[in-house]
């Protein structure tokens, strides 16, 4: 085992959830060692085409995490573990809401804008319905820079990865956007993206217990939407709302409540995004293809909480 790589214990809590392969003339090369050679390249940022040898051709280590990533396999992953971890009681469901920048290599540039190709025949049929979906190579969207989600700044290109994370440093939901779009908007994108299974029968849980965010998710519709869905939140208010509402009088309404010490908790998602900015392909975007992308975060995640 080389470092970095999948544990035994680690092995086994994914190899359930993955559709059968390994036997000879089948379908798919064995898996261990293909997400061994996706994890080498999102841990050092190394080219596709430089992969150690040891972990096969890196056309089937690049195409497995390309139809992954279309298809959703990683977020499965990460949900069926996120499901066990709730079923233990080990998820602190007072959750923190933030993003950060991730500069775009030259290489994430260039993306065609053409539409996807159509599926093929009895595409998805049989009894792996969520792996034969891939062959259509990517989802439906996507083309042109606000397309793949990279954004025009000062310093270049830039995707913003937004994220909830709970409250022991762990990716709960992750949403990305082009680098210049502001943090307040997406809070409810983001929000509607927390989905843990239930082990049993059952709805999966959507709400946080309580929700710890900065001043630019202070607007009155974010509080409102949380207000709306019963989420207890501790927002700080910006001067400038402040003074508004004093001018305002009566007619401006209470002032919001803020908790100081529980909002001094908020550091856990600084320190979530300081986990995923570990993997260097998540620090910097190699990907031409935000869903692409989105699949190398989502497994720097898994790992995040296979590791905790």
């Amino acid at each position: 085992m080389g470092r970095g790589d999948l544990t035994n214990a680690e092995w086994e809590r994914l190899e359930s959830f993955l559709p059968p392969g390994g036997a000879r003339g089948g379908r798919w090369s064995d898996h261990r060692r293909v997400i061994n050679g996706v994890l080498y390249r999102v841990r050092t940022g190394v080219q596709w085409r430089d992969l150690p040898e040891r972990f096969g051709p890196w056309e089937t280590v690049y195409k497995r995490h390309r139809r992954w990533s279309a298809d959703g396999t990683w977020k499965m992953l990460l949900s069926r573990v996120q499901a066990a971890e709730d079923a233990a009681g080990s998820i602190d469901w007072e959750a923190s809401v933030d993003s950060t920048v991730v500069r775009a290599h030259q290489h994430a540039a260039g993306a065609r804008k053409a539409p996807p190709a159509a599926p093929q025949k009895g595409a998805g049929r049989g009894t792996n319905q969520r792996s034969g979906a891939a062959e259509t190579d990517r989802p439906a969207g996507g083309g042109g820079s606000l397309g793949e989600c990279l954004g025009r700044s000062r310093g270049g290109l830039t995707t913003k990865v937004h994220l909830v994370a709970d409250g022991r440093c762990r990716p709960l939901a992750l949403v990305l956007t082009p680098g210049h779009y502001g943090d307040g908007p997406q809070l409810q994108r983001v929000m509607e993206q927390i989905s843990v299974p239930r082990t049993g029968a059952g709805r999966p849980r959507t709400r946080p217990d309580h929700v710890l965010a900065d001043k630019a998710y202070t607007s009155r519709e974010n509080r409102r939407y949380l207000r709306r869905r019963g989420i207890r939140h501790t927002i700080p208010e910006r001067l400038d709302q402040q003074r508004h509402r004093k001018n305002r009088g009566s007619r401006g309404g209470r002032p919001t409540g803020f908790d100081h010490e529980r909002y001094k908790k908020r550091n856990t998602v600084e320190r979530t995004i300081n986990r995923l900015k570990g993997f260097r392909a998540v620090a910097t975007r190699y990907d031409k293809r935000a869903y692409t992308y989105l699949g190398t975060v989502t497994l720097a995640a898994l790992m995040v909480w296979l590791r905790t």
